[in-house]
């Protein structure tokens, strides 16, 4: 059962048809009755409140609350609106912390192509639309970028997240929440999901995987619209590999070199550079998915051309062909001794790796910058605000 780190609370939400039907069977009720649960909470209804499934009988919502079970479902305490549609929902976990989701509605999305730098720039999941026919209904995508942990123990100075630190991983509930929420705030269903938000996801790997079976199982979003994040965790990728999902690996590398590495990422020491493309090599040759390489570009740190021809020879010597960098212009963090790179630094990055062979590239857009909602922007903010004021 999925249950939360900071509560004994039970919840519903992240139970599968099964699970469900069992815990009808647990209370002397038919096992249909876990499929009218199923239905209310991923189905059209979407109810929030056990005492809100009218079509359960009333002695049942009133054991199950007994019970100490909830579904889960928690309503963002804020939510912070960029000009450009993007929306960012905070979310007060019932331990008090609080967490960060980030909605980003795309109503026609190209993938920026290499040679062509008047196309539009590239976003997590838009390789996915080259498959698709040209119909509005499929060009309309919706991503929401949710967090796996409170916090995040991975260091990297560029990262709000990785600034303050970590307390604790996100239950499969809390994550599936997420989206649920952020569908419920767009008034849409959700087409992609990218587990890029607070948090390191291959460090709650268990929790992770439940809420990818759920989201793919119960609330219906396709396997191959999956995003999975990673900096690096010793041993992780196999693991990963073994449940053959079909969502795309991101890992994030952001230095050609173990010893600049270890200066933008500190937990990098414990993981040399080597080693963890070779575990990438072996990811990508036991389940034959895509993986990307995302590379936070620094200005004057690691963006030079020199960089660029040593990533490309890395991940061609360590990797081998076909690798895809996707490069991020650094968003600005407070307090972070960082600099976004101008638009000529990124174009004579780009253009070195587009001379290259045996790699592709592409430039993510920048969404959510006014409302902080960026890439390497999370942090639970309003929490520190609250503390202050009292």
């Amino acid at each position: 059962m999925a249950s939360s780190a900071a509560s004994s609370q039970r919840t519903l939400l992240g139970l599968g048809l099964d699970e469900l039907r069992e815990l009808s069977a647990e209370f002397a009720i038919p096992q249909w009755r876990g499929q009218q649960i199923h239905d209310a909470i991923y189905g059209e209804m979407r109810k929030t409140t056990i005492e809100g499934m009218q079509q359960l009988p009333l002695g049942f919502r009133q054991a199950l609350v007994d019970a100490g079970y909830e579904t889960g479902r928690r309503e963002p305490v804020e939510i912070v609106s960029d000009e450009d549609g993007t929306r960012k929902a905070l979310f007060e976990l019932r331990c008090g912390s609080i967490i960060e989701a980030v909605g980003i509605p795309v109503e026609r999305a190209k993938v920026r192509s290499a040679n062509n730098p008047d196309d539009d720039l590239y976003e997590d999941g838009d390789e996915l639309l080259e498959e698709e026919d040209e119909t509005p209904g499929r060009r309309r995508r919706f991503t929401v970028c949710v967090s796996s942990q409170v916090g995040c123990a991975m260091r990297c100075s560029f990262c709000a997240t990785g600034r303050q630190g970590f307390r604790r991983n996100l239950t499969s509930d809390e994550i599936v929440n997420q989206v649920l929420s952020m569908e419920d705030v767009f008034g849409r269903r959700a087409t992609n999901v990218v587990m890029m938000g607070m948090g390191e996801p291959l460090l709650n790997l268990r929790e992770v995987l439940r809420a990818h079976r759920c989201l793919n199982r119960d609330v219906g979003i396709g396997g191959r619209y999956f995003t999975i994040s990673t900096v690096g965790v010793p041993n992780a990728l196999s693991k990963l590999a073994a449940h053959r999902l079909q969502a795309t690996l991101a890992v994030s590398l952001h230095a050609p070199t173990q010893e600049l590495r270890e200066r933008l990422i500190p937990s990098a020491k414990a993981f040399p550079l080597d080693a963890l493309l070779e575990e990438v090599r072996m990811y990508r040759k036991a389940t034959g998915r895509r993986v990307t390489f995302e590379y936070t570009l620094l200005a004057g740190e690691n963006d030079s051309e020199d960089h660029a021809r040593a990533l490309a020879k890395l991940l061609r010597s360590k990797v081998g062909r076909g690798c895809h960098i996707n490069l991020l212009p650094w968003n600005p963090v407070a307090g972070a001794n960082h600099q976004r790179p101008s638009k000529s630094a990124v174009n004579r990055f780009c253009d070195i790796l587009a001379a290259e062979r045996g790699v592709s590239y592409s430039v993510r857009a920048t969404r959510g910058l006014v409302a902080q909602a960026a890439c390497g922007q999370l942090t639970g903010a309003f929490e520190r605000k609250s503390s202050r004021s009292n």
